[in-house]
Parts: structure tokens; C-alpha cells; sequence
């Protein structure tokens, strides 16, 4: 892979604000929902397709 250069005044690095106490538990309340939407042996049992399950 190549080195990538940052052009000329432009800053790639991300420095976020730290979250509060509010947001982090919006947050993990909105992972939550999220994940109780979703079944949880969906999650768990995510199998992956063999190339002859992929060709049929």
C-alpha cells in the first residue's frame, strides 16, 4: 500500500470532545434498542456462506 500525504493545509487527525454523562447514556440506550430489534440468534448464528452456497 502506498503513503498517503496530507495535502497542504488539511489535517486528517479527529480529536471528538469528550461525550457527557447525558450522551453516553443516550447512546447506550440507543444500542439497546438497536439491538433488541434485532433477534438474537441473528446476531449469534451469522453463518457464513461456503463458495457452493454462493454458486446454487
Amino acid at each position: 500500500m502506498a503513503h498517503i500525504k496530507e495535502p497542504e493545509g488539511i489535517d486528517f487527525l479527529i480529536q471528538s470532545p469528550p461525550l457527557t454523562e447525558k450522551e453516553r447514556k443516550e447512546i447506550s440506550e440507543l444500542i439497546k434498542k438497536m439491538k433488541s430489534k434485532t433477534p438474537l440468534s441473528t446476531r449469534i448464528n451469522k453463518k457464513r456462506k461456503t463458495k457452493r452456497e454462493i454458486a446454487e
